[in-house]
């Protein structure tokens, strides 16, 4: 079985993703600027984090579930 998405949940709407966390930042993937947009999260392209909107239409036990979106991603 697949494990659902490592999920952050954040009171922005525009977040930052380098893949860090419990590793060194330097050991992550580039930094990439993310949107969040009118689904209320959007999904980092590297490594499959989630960020949704606190309170958004996306704050929701079955958020886990949705499709993947990582088209609020920038450079």
């Amino acid at each position: 079985m697949i494990q659902p998405p490592e999920i952050i949940r954040t009171s922005k709407t525009r977040v930052s993703c380098d893949g860090s966390g419990d590793i060194p930042a330097a050991l992550g993937h580039p930094r990439v600027f993310l949107e969040i947009d009118e689904h209320g999260y959007v999904d980092c392209g590297y490594c499959d984090r989630r960020f949704v909107l606190t309170g958004g239409p996306a704050d929701t036990p079955e958020i886990g579930a949705r499709p993947d979106i990582s088209s609020g991603a920038s450079l």
